[in-house]
């Protein structure tokens, strides 16, 4: 008996490429430039992994708002070539991050 696996395998980590701290208007901002399975991947778990290697490259980014912004990004935006997150945005709830297309607080 013969048996085929039609599941299909998404790209694994890392999802995140560069990370970046750049002057911005308001201070540094954190340019992330996420790799093509960043870019793919969907999953809960792909998701807090991606997270995970920001804060471990850039620990002063584990903020709230930071994280928002990123989550915001991975789940709406990923079509973008770098994602900016800025820790002088404020936090705000999940629901607002996304009205605001993910950057609450105003206009990059």
């Amino acid at each position: 008996m013969t048996t085929s696996d039609s599941s299909t395998t998404e790209p694994g980590a890392p999802y995140i490429g560069t990370l970046q701290w750049v002057t911005g208007r308001h201070g540094n901002d954190l340019i992330v430039t996420p790799t093509t399975a960043g870019r793919t991947v969907t999953d809960q778990a792909a998701e807090a992994a991606a997270w995970n290697e920001i804060v471990r490259r850039a620990p002063t980014a584990n903020t709230v708002s930071m994280q928002r912004q990123f989550d915001c990004h991975w789940r709406y935006a990923r079509g973008k070539q770098t994602w900016n997150l800025e820790p002088w945005r404020p936090t705000v709830s999940m629901d607002d991050v996304v009205a605001a297309y993910c950057n609450p607080g105003g206009p990059e």
